[in-house]
């Protein structure tokens, strides 16, 4: 039970890595909130971890929002009596070069998974200021570290949530706020499965995402999920503006 006690917000737990993550944090003793725009998505994470004797909350939340993202803080911290871990989990990825990519798909892109993250931050920052205690786990991506085709917007929105990590661990380590960032390889995620079915060849665009990364597997959500775990446990203490890389040695691995 490494989360007794704790009340952890969760953006995107409709699916994927978020549903993930909230039931392990469930098992691991804490209160969820589930943040999502997502409405059977979200009531569905809820209900399973009700059904297996959890505390869950879902709160329709669209992260771009900056009232809704205030107001879902503002239910999350009377509900439980304080927030101690926000994970940054909401994001959309986009697909295209930079020349490809038209101006409100950049917009889009950037609003969710950066503008998302200075929402629910901001909005959940002071209750934990108040207390002087709280941990933020926000979702990069190794891409952020590397070159990789056709994924301009997502690359530069995934690296400016890494360099706001950095910053943001600067001005709140005083009180006594972690924010750490994960940076997952290529997951088996609803987006990446949708992402290959519509692949002229779906068996070889497994192929070669599998050929990026030295463990010659795709990632999965749930272990994803045991990366977010330790970030949000005390184990971690010690873990400030850190990248934690969740990628099957993509980044800092190459077969020749």
């Amino acid at each position: 039970m490494r989360l007794q006690g704790k009340t952890a917000v969760i953006t995107g737990a409709g699916s994927g890595i978020g549903r993930s993550t909230a039931l392990l944090f469930a098992a691991e003793g804490a209160a969820i909130v589930i943040a999502d725009i997502d409405t059977a998505g979200g009531e569905q994470t809820a209900a399973e971890i009700r059904g297996q004797g959890g505390g869950a909350l879902f709160i329709a939340c669209d992260v771009t929002d900056e009232d809704g993202a205030t107001s879902m803080a503002a239910q999350a911290a009377e509900a439980y009596g304080g927030i101690d871990v926000l994970f940054n989990n909401a994001g959309i990825s986009g697909i295209g070069a930079l020349h490809e990519v038209e101006p409100q798909v950049w917009e889009r892109e950037m609003r969710v998974n950066v503008t998302g993250v200075y929402h629910t931050c901001r909005a959940v920052l002071p209750y934990m200021m108040e207390r002087r205690s709280g941990t933020i786990i926000n979702m990069s991506s190794s891409i952020a570290e590397m070159g990789v085709a056709a994924r301009a917007s997502y690359t530069a929105s995934k690296g400016a949530v890494l360099s706001l990590t950095k910053a943001m661990q600067v001005d709140y380590a005083p009180y006594n706020i972690r924010v750490n960032a994960l940076l997952p390889g290529t997951i088996l995620t609803p987006f990446v499965e949708r992402y290959v079915q519509a692949s002229e060849d779906p068996e070889a665009a497994v192929a070669a995402i599998k050929r990026r990364q030295l463990s010659g597997e795709l990632g999965r959500p749930q272990q994803v999920a045991q990366a977010a775990l330790f970030l949000a446990s005390d184990e971690s203490s010690f873990v400030m503006g850190s990248p934690l890389y969740v990628d099957g040695g993509l980044v800092f691995g190459k077969q020749v």
